[in-house]
Order: structure tokens, then sequence, then C-alpha cells
């Protein structure tokens, strides 16, 4: 990663775009650690009213992608629309931290959705804008990785302050400054919406269907990993208690380590590139699930960080390539909208599934990564 910064005469505009993906996956997960010390506030308030804090930002990422995101960049150009974005997320993230009344707390974390909304396809969209597509692999790459690295920093720095208050745990948002300083010195304010009858014709959701549904199946079959880790291992005894934190703190370090190693595992690969990410998440739950222990929940988890690091970078460049120059409002807003609907569904899901049947959620993962290795054909691979 270090080389790509020290020899690109575009490294500034680099760091601008790469800071991004630091913020987007704390939109929910960020106030984790704190939600049992919030619940306890708000004891008498619903349960689900409580757990809505975690998943609310996501609905409003998927319906700010669909709905909102593309009249946005017919108005407004890229440093605008994301100065925006930030200032929405930072300034609603740590807002929330100061309401004793569940409906506003809520009302932030809905208004920090519609700033990630913003700024996920621009994260992803605009290094298709400024970068050639030889740039690109790598750079998505370690977009995935610095994705996965902000899960582990704002989990750690949200659990710290939870334990002086649950309100300084929102304070986690401010990292946001860091990103809105990079985007007003470095970030061009250029249009990136093509009114041409050719991007029009880039933009049919039609072409990019598969695109969409392997998004979700993918971050489906991810996701059941932090929304069932805790509860299976607190079930099953596979390791203590004290240890599910730095566990899935170490599933994020490897999901990092395969967002750097993308661009040469896709390179030597080449045409198998497509089923990596499948393959390692079904050895992943093959351990999580069926070999079980210490040592099956450990391989299974460090599996599951390298299968979404390397994942995600190759559905996003594949993606790219399709779109070309305008994938920042043509596929990143669809692909993006699919990642977080699956996010707010994977819950919803393994508690349909549930009432069917008696079974473990790793099962149920091992089931997704199947469909996902078989529907990962319809993807062509660039």
């Amino acid at each position: 990663m270090y080389n790509i910064f020290k020899k690109h005469r575009r490294w500034k505009l680099i760091c601008a775009i790469l800071s991004l993906s630091l913020l987007t996956v704390m939109a929910g997960a960020a106030v984790a650690p704190a939600l049992s010390l919030i619940q306890e506030y708000f004891a008498e308030t619903d349960r689900s009213l409580v757990q809505m804090i975690v998943s609310m930002p996501a609905l409003f990422i998927a319906g700010t992608n669909l709905f909102l995101f593309k009249p946005l960049c017919k108005r407004f150009r890229a440093r605008t629309l994301l100065i925006f974005g930030l200032l929405l997320y930072t300034v609603f993230g740590c807002l929330a931290g100061l309401f004793s009344n569940i409906l506003m707390i809520l009302v932030c974390r809905a208004l920090v959705g519609v700033g990630v909304g913003i700024i996920m396809p621009l994260s992803t969209g605009l290094l298709s804008f400024y970068f050639t597509r030889d740039k690109q692999g790598p750079l998505m790459g370690y977009s995935s990785a610095l994705n996965m690295l902000g899960g582990v920093v704002a989990t750690l720095i949200a659990g710290g302050l939870a334990m002086i208050s649950w309100r300084l745990s929102f304070m986690v948002y401010l990292l946001g400054l860091i990103s809105i300083v990079l985007c007003v010195i470095w970030m061009p304010n250029d249009k990136i919406y093509d009114n041409s009858r050719k991007a029009t014709s880039a933009g049919s959701i039609r072409q990019y269907v598969p695109y969409i549904l392997v998004m979700f199946v993918l971050s489906f079959t991810f996701f059941v990993y932090p929304a069932s880790f805790a509860l299976e291992c607190s079930s099953s005894g596979a390791i203590p208690q004290n240890l599910i934190a730095p566990v899935m703190a170490m599933m994020d370090v490897f999901g990092f380590a395969g967002g750097l190693i993308f661009s040469k595992i896709s390179k030597s690969i080449k045409k198998g590139a497509r089923l990596i990410a499948p393959v390692l998440f079904i050895i992943s739950y093959v351990f999580l699930g069926l070999a079980g222990g210490a040592s099956g929940t450990l391989i299974g988890s460090a599996f599951v960080g390298l299968a979404n690091g390397i994942g995600m970078p190759f559905l996003m460049t594949s993606a790219s390539a399709k779109a070309g120059r305008n994938a920042a409002t043509t596929v990143m807003p669809l692909i993006s909208a699919s990642l977080y609907l699956a996010q707010f569904a994977t819950p919803l899901i393994l508690s349909a599934a549930g009432h069917f049947a008696d079974v473990s959620s790793f099962f149920i993962a091992l089931f997704a990564s199947l469909l996902l290795a078989a529907i990962s054909f319809t993807i062509k691979e660039q």
C-alpha cells in the first residue's frame, strides 16, 4: 500500500478517497459495544427500538442509494456532495449521544444513514472516475482493507468510550473530521454525473442485476458471522466469553489482509477469481459449523475475514469495469444499497429460518456460501 502512495502522482487524491472507506463500515456497528449499556438506560423501552440503533442506518443508506443519490449527483458536484454527506455522518453521529429520548436517537441514526448513503457509492465510484483500469484493482483492494480496518478501530474506540459512558461512545463519529479535512484540501469539485445518451444507457438497472444479487448474497454470508458469532460461541462454549471480542477483531484483521493481497491473488488466479470468496466462505463455515471447538472457531473466523476482504473488492472492480467512468452514478449506488439491505435483513432472515428448522446460523451461512458459488458464474470476469 505504501508504494502506491509514494509513487503515484495523485497520492493526495488517493488519500482523500480511501479515507472514506475507514468510515462506511462504522455506520451502524461502531456503537454496538455500547448497546447493552444503552439497553440498561432505556430499560422501560421496547428492546427492538434499542436494537434499531445499530440497524437503522443500514435501512436509510439503502434508501438514499436507491432514491436520493442520483438526483443529488445531477445537481451537485463530487466534493460538495461528499462534504454534505460527511457533515451528516459526523454531526448526527455524535449528536445522538446527547439525547435521552430513544426516538430522537433513532432520528439521528437515520440521518447518519443518509450521510453514508451519499459517501458509500463515492468511496468506490470515484476510484473508477479518476483512475484507469490498471490502477482500480489495487485501489479497490485497499478500499476493502481500510473498510475492515475501520471496523477494528471504531469498535475499539467505541468500546473504550462506552466504559466511561454510553453517550461518549457516539463520539467515535468524530473520525469523520479526518475525511472532511482531506476532502476539503485535496478533493476536486468535479461534476460526476454524465447526461449523455451513452451514460444513460450505461445506467440501465437490468444489466447490473447479477452484481446486485451477488452483493446481497455475499453480504448476507458475511454478516451472519457478526450477527451470530457471540450467541453461537456462548451456546457451544467453543471459546470463553472474554475472548469473543478479540476473535472477532482478528477476523477484521484477516479481512484487512485480504484486501491488501486481493490484486495479486486475482492476477495470479485470473479466470477463477470469482470463486475465491465463495470457496473461502465454504471453508470458513465448515470449520465454524462442523469442526467447532477452539481451533475450528479460530480457523473459521480467519477465513471469514479473508473471504470478505477478497470478495468485496472483486465485485466492486468487476462492476466498475462494466460501468466504466460512470460507475459512481450507475452501478455503485445499486450494489451499495444491496450491501446494506443485506446487513439489515440478515438478523430477520436468520430469525425466520429459525422458526422452520433448529439449526446453527453457521449452517445457514454454509448454504448461502454454496449459493454464492453458484450465482458467481453470472458475473463476467473483467
